[in-house]
């Protein structure tokens, strides 16, 4: 399976409504964890790439401020919490996570 569609499995069992670069006319179910592609780290060897980790920014949007799904998000191995912010009466918790 893709690294992503890990990631993907691995998010579901977290939250029920999970999206991958959703487009901004899409109408989300909340809570939810919205996730994308990031930055990514490159590691050479003789100036060739021999290893590369993807890193996807991991928000999650809630309307109870008191939530589990981020403690849990935060819990996931390799996983830096960004920030919080609140828009719209939404809790967005962001995560940056190397995967």
């Amino acid at each position: 399976m893709a690294p992503r569609l890990e990631l993907q499995t691995l998010l579901e069992t977290l939250c029920d409504n999970v999206y991958f670069q959703t487009p901004e006319s899409m109408r989300l179910v909340y809570p939810c964890i919205i996730y994308k592609r990031d930055w990514a780290l490159t590691n050479f060897a003789e100036n060739l790439p021999y290893k590369i980790v993807r890193r996807y920014q991991v928000t999650v949007v809630d309307q109870d401020p008191d939530s589990d799904i981020p403690q849990a998000v935060a819990e996931l191995p390799m996983c830096i919490f960004d920030r919080h912010y609140t828009a719209d009466d939404l809790n967005h918790d962001v995560y940056k996570l190397f995967f």
